[in-house]
């Protein structure tokens, strides 16, 4: 190959580097996660603090978007099934709550969707009072508590559940909750046949009794069966719908059963439910290059909304929150937040308000005149 005179090349680089530097790189804009969730969970009438089967079940699809539409959410968070053990949506494998009038998880999708929003659902892993009842060789009752072991039995019944869901209602992703060990509590802390024989397929070797259970056995049989859940769950999803989102949510983030597994780099959401910033600061080293991290506002974790709010928008991290609904499934309209000042309200109304304002591009002391 001929060779180029110095002065010639000085010229062909130069015109390269222009060129390049006229050509601006710029990254995908990444949206905000805005999110919030008016809880199905917790209720009257069921035989634990979980709502009774069929609580809310003639709650509105159109009226719980147009609620969520005001309060300037991008990400509304409902349920495929809650903690009730019963589904939100109808003719599936697990039976839908009783008495439920619309076919709500698909009519949400289909009507956020229309207002450019993403709609996930929800499970929550380690309870579920239907599965407690119904196995209760595979469950440590039915407290509202964690509950369930995570056997072979059980990450079937996930596998099935979570292939339909994604496939059938059309939901962008759903949110896992309750991800640890069960609470044995409610056996004396004696193990289950069923989860001792699950020790003994994960460890390789008989349980040793809990006598004879060392912290160190313990954790490594924890991680492997959170693990072992985890790789059914991701399968399941992304086989199902290769975009699916997958948002775990922690009330400890930092529980050494989960901190630095796989599951925390393989998630697509994050979300550290105890509101406080330095603890995602303290795990963002084991995330994936591509995973989102979130904070929480709700009244159990006594965080100021104003301080939240700030450092989640100071350090790039996503907004949500949570609280249950009234006796109409819903709550007053967003106006009523907008209506005072944010100072006057108290608990979850609070959060509620501050958000309502952050999710709508408002400052923080704005107030809407008139009714």
């Amino acid at each position: 190959m001929k060779k180029l005179s110095l002065p010639i090349f000085a010229i062909l680089f130069t015109l390269v580097l222009i060129s390049c530097s006229e050509k601006k790189v710029t990254s995908p804009i990444v949206e905000e996660i805005k999110a919030y969730n008016l809880d199905f969970n917790w209720g009257e009438g069921g035989p634990n603090a979980f709502s009774a089967p069929g609580l809310w079940a003639d709650a509105s699809p159109e009226e719980h978007i147009k609620w969520y539409k005001d309060m300037g959410v991008n990400t509304v968070q409902t349920f495929i099934v809650s903690c009730n053990g019963y589904a939100w949506y109808k003719n599936g494998v697990v039976p839908e709550q009783p008495g439920l009038k619309y076919d709500f998880l698909p009519e949400m999708v289909r009507l956020g969707h229309k207002e450019g929003i993403k709609v996930m659902g929800y499970l929550c892993i380690g309870s579920n009072v239907r599965w407690g009842l119904e196995n209760p060789d595979y469950s440590y009752g039915i407290p509202a508590d964690r509950h369930i072991p995570f056997t072979q039995k059980y990450l079937d019944y996930l596998d099935t559940l979570i292939r339909e869901a994604v496939s059938k209602t059309g939901i962008d992703g759903f949110m896992i909750d309750w991800f640890y060990q069960p609470n044995r509590a409610g056996n004396n802390g004696k193990w289950l046949e069923s989860e001792k024989q699950r020790f003994a397929e994960l460890i390789e070797k008989p349980f040793p009794g809990e006598e004879n259970l060392t912290e160190e056995e313990y954790n490594n049989y924890s991680r492997k069966a959170i693990e072992a859940c985890w790789n059914v769950i991701y399968t399941a999803a992304k086989e199902t719908n290769p975009e699916c989102i997958l948002w775990l949510t922690c009330f400890d983030i930092t529980h050494p059963h989960i901190v630095n597994s796989k599951m925390f780099q393989e998630i697509d959401w994050l979300m550290n439910e105890e509101g406080d910033i330095a603890k995602i600061d303290s795990i963002k080293s084991m995330v994936g290059e591509n995973t989102r991290l979130i904070t929480c506002l709700a009244n159990w974790n006594k965080k100021d909304a104003k301080v939240v709010v700030a450092d989640a928008m100071k350090n790039g991290v996503g907004l949500y929150g949570f609280v249950k609904p009234d006796s109409t499934s819903l709550l007053p309209p967003i106006a009523h937040y907008l209506s005072m000042p944010i100072d006057s309200f108290k608990g979850d109304d609070r959060n509620i308000a501050t958000l309502a304002r952050v999710y709508n591009n408002l400052p923080m002391d704005f107030i809407k005149e008139g009714k």
